[in-house]
């Protein structure tokens, strides 16, 4: 009998976590040889990471940083600006957090709200937002020609998988932090954050700092492509490491150093 084959659109298989453990630990070791790449060229790389509310973007950002430096890779998640930083430029706030040589910065969130909450949520006016789309793409043409790369990441979830992650945040204590004061409101503006994408997406992705749109209802499955993909954008070598010996502890001065502690406060041992 002929074999049977998948229609192209149909839903993967889902992931086994034994499976996806084990892809995530091969690309997290891959993230430690750029870590070290970076470090010895001096690089300087922007990571922006944006999509609808639950679209997944902390848990990626998690599997990106968690076996790695974060003095190399720092993540920036900024709040709402002061009243002090209203009155500055808009852009300022998060230039300040722009890296050093030798230095990735993840932005949890960027100077795209403005394309997106600030936009749909009324804290910007119209003309605001059509400012921001039209000089967007010559700012971040200057931050390339100064050197740093930049790599812009659009999370992108349904209709229906936002309702369900939704759902299991108001029914989960361990979860209901996530939900912040946008959360409910935004969910009853879909089609006006759709909007706002593709008017995004149509003034911003540009040849010279393209979107990378990273499908992302199937979580595990969107943080190994993630990863995998932002290792293929930044070119790196595996650098040969020096051999390590661990030096023997050195005796002299020796002294009861557990005895010393005896009587300071010591941590209930519970577990």
């Amino acid at each position: 009998m002929p074999k049977k084959h998948k229609a192209k659109n149909a839903d993967p298989k889902k992931l086994k976590n034994k499976e996806y453990v084990k892809e995530l630990r091969k690309l997290q070791a891959k993230l430690c040889h750029l870590q070290e790449w970076v470090k010895h060229k001096g690089l300087r790389v922007i990571i922006i990471f944006e999509g609808r509310d639950a679209a997944g973007k902390g848990g990626t950002i998690r599997a990106l940083t968690e076996r790695v430096s974060p003095r190399v890779f720092r993540t920036v998640a900024l709040p709402a600006p002061s009243d002090r930083e209203k009155s500055q430029m808009y852009i300022q706030r998060y230039m300040a957090h722009f890296p050093a040589a030798g230095e990735i910065v993840i932005f949890d969130r960027s100077w795209y709200n403005r394309a997106g909450v600030e936009y749909v949520m009324g804290f910007c006016s119209k003309e605001q937002h059509a400012r921001f789309l039209k000089l967007v793409p010559e700012f971040e043409k200057y931050i390339i020609d100064g050197g740093i790369q930049l790599i812009k990441i659009w999370l992108d979830s349904s209709d229906k998988e936002q309702k369900r992650r939704f759902e299991a945040r108001i029914d989960d204590p361990l979860r209901q932090w996530k939900l912040s004061p946008m959360d409910l409101p935004s969910r009853t503006k879909w089609f006006e954050y759709s909007r706002a994408r593709d008017k995004m997406l149509d003034a911003t992705d540009k040849k010279h700092a393209p979107w990378h749109i990273l499908r992302s209802d199937d979580k595990k499955r969107a943080r190994l492509n993630c990863l995998h993909h932002i290792l293929g954008l930044i070119p790196h070598k595996k650098l040969k490491r020096e051999k390590i010996k661990l030096p023997d502890r050195s005796m002299k001065d020796a002294y009861d150093d557990e005895a010393s502690l005896k009587k300071r406060r010591f941590v209930k041992e519970k577990y």
